[in-house]
């Protein structure tokens, strides 16, 4: 009788155990073991334990190829999420891991492969176990390999009503749930009508991916030089600046005739302002035109800093108005949470457990299926937070969304294109460019040192069929109807293999983070960055009195609901996992775990930099710090 040692270890989140009885059959190429349960004197299967047994078979099973798991109810039924097993051949040697990191639900078997990967092109598709008995877990399963459509015109994602729908494996633990359901700021009270700190934020807010530089004037937006005059530096004009390359422009036409929404029976307004910013040598970025929408006029002055104060405030107020809507719904919401999704779902669908890439992304999708499915029924859906606050909630917030996936690029997604695209590789102080940049450096190279591992060449690459079949439903199902894109539908070597991974890490991780972290310091002071307007855009400079700014602005019920929701999104979620750290070990080869381990020395370097970097300023630039960076979209 052969006897083979099985160590097994249970998750550590809250309800992990399980007092339901588990089985255990190891399969080899000679043979199978006996059917064994696991079973020692006490409790087995406790939250965060590793058990070990003893298994038995008649004759040698050869090298083994998977470990079959069974758990079948004991009185009530009882989930249990099971992280890894080992098993030590008889008269030791080296045990071999079989990564799980999966929950089994109801009376099921789950087969799972030896962790190490050697031929990918041998690997075949080991099935998602279904439970037929059972069919609200059996239906669970199930839609984790289908497409919907939310909406018409923005990227596919999957198809649950909500996250009740979604198997337990994708969803969040006990602990987050438990915490979902039930600074900064106060510098930006002091200093929001400043002109230097509304530039700061067009550099390193919220949404900092906007400013382009301005090489000639758009033809809408008449600025003359003399307007401008008075806040250029001495010996100086317009013109020799714009050929020198110091203006810049943000432009929110695409805000322009969005549907606005209703609140409380009254009407909402918005805005499709033009701002013109100038880098000036002493202090720094600031805005010097505003006009707040798309066609000039009488009706649509341009707005300067030397028009009376509180005119020159509110136009300000209207472009953060503006910046509200964006960086939410598009800068955070569809380029981040939704362009996620998409990955979430092809990888589910068309690349088994084993499969490099599988490992490789994981991490970096954990609990973003709950929280986009919970964001679609929460925040903007028809009666969500969004149509009760947000002047765009509605919808406005949809056609936003399908304007921006219309004229969405994949270029775009990768930061040393975006920022010369954009013509902002030498703005100063733009510390979210230079931090990004680093990440980017850092994750790329991760991911080349770990593609490598796996595929030693191009055709290595082609000859996948689960990858090729991956990219295929990324590029034709998730991202359909945008004939910009520039996503080809299959792979041809390893460079775009790595490129394309580094985004879909690089966008879960540090863009999502850009966007996301600081959102509360930006908007708890809600004048600052205001939901909505109360009020049409001034037609007349000077009109505007402090009343019409109060009455423009959120009301008190308003406010409350952007300082909250704003607080709940932004702030460090209670089991956040850092970028670059992998509780759950996908990989046990010794070559992955070298290049996990350069990625981390990498991400440290980082940190020391931005620490040192931030010493002794005014206005520190924290956001991209790696350990304030979650590895996955969780909110």
């Amino acid at each position: 009788m052969e006897e083979y040692k099985v160590t097994v270890a249970t998750g550590t989140s809250e309800y992990s155990g399980t007092n339901n009885y588990i089985y255990v059959t190891l399969v080899g190429e000679n043979g199978q073991s006996e059917r064994t349960i696991l079973d020692n004197p006490g409790l087995d299967f406790c939250r965060g334990a590793v058990d070990e047994y003893k298994v038995c078979s008649p004759a040698p099973l050869g090298p083994l190829l998977l470990v079959r798991l069974e758990k079948q109810r004991y009185w009530v039924e009882d989930n249990w999420f099971c992280r890894y097993v080992t098993v030590e051949p008889p008269g030791g040697g080296i045990a071999l891991t079989f990564p799980c990191y999966r929950w089994l639900i109801g009376d099921v078997k789950v087969e799972i492969r030896e962790g190490t990967v050697t031929e990918i092109r041998m690997h075949t598709r080991v099935p998602i176990p279904i439970a037929p008995e059972r069919e609200p877990s059996s239906y669970s399963y199930v839609c984790l390999s289908r497409w919907t459509a939310w909406a018409s015109g923005i990227p596919k994602c999957i198809d649950a009503k909500t996250e009740a729908d979604l198997h337990q494996d994708v969803r969040f633990d006990s602990e987050k749930r438990s915490d979902f359901e039930g600074s900064l700021h106060y510098y930006c009270m002091e200093h929001w009508k400043e002109d230097w700190f509304f530039g700061y934020q067009c550099l390193n807010g919220s949404n900092p991916r906007m400013i382009q530089r301005c090489k000639e004037l758009p033809g809408n937006f008449p600025v003359s030089g003399d307007m401008v005059q008075g806040s250029l530096a001495p010996r100086t004009t317009l013109d020799k600046e714009l050929k020198a390359g110091n203006i810049y422009l943000i432009d929110y036409a695409i805000m322009d005739g969005v549907p606005t929404n209703v609140i409380r029976g009254k009407p909402q307004y918005i805005a499709a302002p033009l701002c013109l910013l100038y880098e000036h040598p002493d202090q720094g970025l600031i805005p010097i035109a505003i006009q707040l929408g798309q066609t000039p006029g009488l009706d649509t002055p341009i707005f300067l800093p030397n028009d009376p104060p509180l005119a020159w405030l509110l136009a300000k107020i209207w472009v953060r108005h503006s910046e509200f809507q964006v960086f939410q719904l598009l800068s955070h919401l569809l380029r981040t949470h939704l362009l996620v999704e998409v990955f979430c779902v092809a990888t589910l669908r068309q690349l088994p457990a084993v499969h490099p890439v599988y490992k490789l992304l994981a991490p970096h999708l954990r609990y973003t299926l709950e929280i986009n499915c919970r964001g679609r029924t929460q925040l903007v859906s028809a009666d969500g937070i969004f149509k009760r606050v947000v002047s765009t909630g509605g919808e406005g917030l949809l056609v936003l969304s399908q304007r921006e996936y219309k004229v969405l690029t994949y270029r775009s997604l990768q930061p040393c294109w975006d920022f010369q695209q954009r013509g902002a590789t030498t703005l100063k102080d733009y510390f979210y460019r230079e931090h990004s940049l680093m990440l980017w450096d850092a994750i790329h190279s991760f991911v080349s040192g770990m593609i490598s591992v796996y595929y030693q060449c191009d055709s290595d690459v082609v000859e996948d069929p689960e990858l090729q079949t991956w990219i295929k439903d990324i590029a034709e199902e998730g991202f359909v109807d945008v004939p910009t894109f520039g996503l080809s539908n299959e792979l041809k070597n390893k460079a775009e293999l790595v490129t394309l991974l580094s985004v879909a890490i690089f966008t879960s991780t540090a863009q999502h983070a850009a966007t996301n972290n600081g959102q509360f310091d930006w908007c708890a002071w809600v004048p600052n960055t205001p939901c909505t307007m109360r009020h049409p855009t001034p037609t007349d400079k000077d009109a505007v009195t402090m009343e019409m700014i109060m009455d423009s602005l959120p009301d008190v019920s308003q406010t409350c609901l952007e300082m909250a929701i704003t607080w709940h999104l932004g702030r460090p979620q209670p089991d956040a996992v850092p970028l670059g750290q992998y509780p759950e070990q996908y990989f046990t080869e010794p070559q992955a775990q070298e290049v996990i381990d350069r990625f981390r020395k990498e991400l440290k370097d980082i940190e020391e930099h931005i620490l040192s970097q931030n010493q002794g300023l005014e206005l520190p630039y924290l956001f991209l710090l790696p350990s304030r960076i979650e590895n996955s979209i969780t909110i």
